[in-house]
């Protein structure tokens, strides 16, 4: 750590004098697959992905370098969340400040972000504490550890937009406010979140699906970087998929000749193996909803119930299990008051099978 003056002509100030804080001292607690090939600069691509640091003196600011202009990130304070101080990133490296004047001697920052990968990737340049302040020690880390695989519904588009408004706005994305997120908070456990909007599957949206995506390290697209899943194992993984499936192969008919329901059940099986090779002692839970994919008649909760049960009479010890999120009946993404539905199903499931 070091005394640093800076010019912030971008945010109204003429100078913040205070210590920086590099990306890389032992005191900050990350959380998610984050790119640390760069200490100096790491970099935070998938949603819900956090830094978690204490720290003592009034004020604090925080350094993020982003890459598109179009990712945002919640700044928590001293445990308070239910009043997000929200970080609207612009393009490029800049300061943030998050809180000045604080009362008392010791904080703590909780900071998560809140859009995902196609959104682009954020670097972490670090913060600034107050003149003379410094970092303490990282909390313990949390007792559990989840992991979920999904789509636009795991990544949390459109949660906090207004009823009947678009999805699409990236400042109305809060991955903090997913089911996954809640249940994860509400299950003192660990989140990484793996999610894409419009993936699937068979198909997605564009050119790569899930079953190529899911061993990236950084959630940009379809990339050659890859995550070491022996650094981080959890103990329950979630996959919720075919919700992007159902749409482009049902409605929009963009596969000729459509795949056949064994087809169906077959690649979403070989999908769940793939996460079960990498995780042997794993409880996965396939999951569904809450969108229309399992609205009364669909076909799709059967497929994934099929794939399950087969598994079962293969190995009939496999801690494997089905659930599904019932569809609404409201017509686009999740707000949030049905993530937060959900989140209350998914941790009262996960509560009985794992005894947390």
């Amino acid at each position: 750590m070091a005394h640093l003056i800076l010019a912030i002509p971008t945010l109204g100030l003429t100078a913040l004098a205070g210590t920086a804080v590099s990306p890389d001292q032992p005191q900050l607690q990350y959380t998610g697959r984050i790119d640390f090939s760069n200490r100096a600069a790491p970099a935070l691509s998938w949603p819900a992905s956090s830094i978690t640091a204490n720290f003592t003196g009034s004020s604090l600011a925080v350094i993020l370098d982003d890459s598109k202009g179009s990712n945002s990130f919640n700044a928590f304070i001293d445990g308070d969340l239910e009043h997000p101080i929200v970080l609207q990133c612009n393009k490029g490296e800049k300061i943030y400040p998050v809180a000045d004047n604080l009362s008392g001697e010791t904080h703590q920052l909780l900071l998560t972000k809140r859009t995902e990968g196609e959104n682009g990737a954020t670097l972490f340049r670090g913060l600034v504490l107050a003149d003379a302040a410094h970092l303490l020690p990282a909390p313990p880390r949390l007792p559990h550890r989840m992991e979920i695989y999904g789509d636009s519904i795991t990544c949390g588009m459109g949660n906090e937009a207004a009823d009947g408004a678009p999805d699409n706005n990236p400042r109305e994305e809060n991955s903090f406010l997913t089911y996954g997120a809640i249940a994860a908070r509400d299950l003192h456990a660990e989140l990484h979140l793996i999610s894409q909007s419009g993936i699937g599957v068979i198909i997605s949206w564009f050119d790569f699906i899930m079953p190529q995506f899911y061993d990236q390290l950084s959630a940009v697209g379809n990339n050659d970087t890859h995550w070491d899943f022996s650094q981080w194992t959890p103990d329950v993984v979630v996959i919720n998929l075919f919700q992007n499936d159902k749409w482009l192969i049902d409605q929009k008919k963009r596969i000729t000749p459509p795949p056949t329901d064994e087809e169906r059940i077959k690649a979403y099986s070989e999908f769940v193996k793939t996460i079960r090779g990498k995780y042997p002692q794993a409880w996965i839970i396939c999951a569904l909803g809450s969108m229309d994919a399992t609205e009364p008649g669909s076909k799709w909760p059967g497929y994934i119930t099929a794939a399950v049960e087969q598994m079962r009479q293969e190995n009939p010890r496999d801690h494997i299990d089905t659930l599904f999120f019932e569809f609404t009946g409201y017509g686009a993404h999740p707000r949030v008051r049905h993530h937060r539905a959900n989140a209350v199903k998914l941790t009262a499931f996960i509560r009985e099978k794992m005894g947390w």
